[in-house]
């Protein structure tokens, strides 16, 4: 994925030295979506870092990272869904979850 915002993401992930980095723009999958909007990301990051970190404080790695993208700070992503795994941890299981469908997206 090349964009400005996914690519903002990446390179912000990088300082985390991970084994695996993923970015899926699930904008399409929300209430609003228009064709180029990226605004829904799933992220899924493995890094060394989060060996001794609690499922919070990996989030909290991740959202101070991606802080100047988000829309609070006048960027573009308005939801990042984190999924924060120790190398240990992707081994044994290699995949993070599907996200949930959008409940506003088939609103009448």
């Amino acid at each position: 994925m090349n964009t400005p915002t996914a690519d903002a993401i990446m390179t912000a992930m990088q300082s985390l030295d991970p084994t695996h980095l993923s970015l899926d723009n699930e904008s399409h999958k929300h209430a609003g979506y228009f064709e180029g909007k990226e605004s829904h990301f799933k992220l899924v990051v493995v890094s060394q870092a989060f060996t001794t970190k609690r499922l919070v404080a990996r989030h909290q790695m991740i959202y101070a990272l991606a802080q100047p993208l988000m829309t609070a700070n006048g960027g573009t992503v308005h939801a990042l869904a984190i999924h924060a795994y120790t190398p240990d941890e992707w081994a044994a299981q290699s995949q993070a979850p599907d996200s949930p469908n959008c409940a506003g997206q088939n609103k009448a």
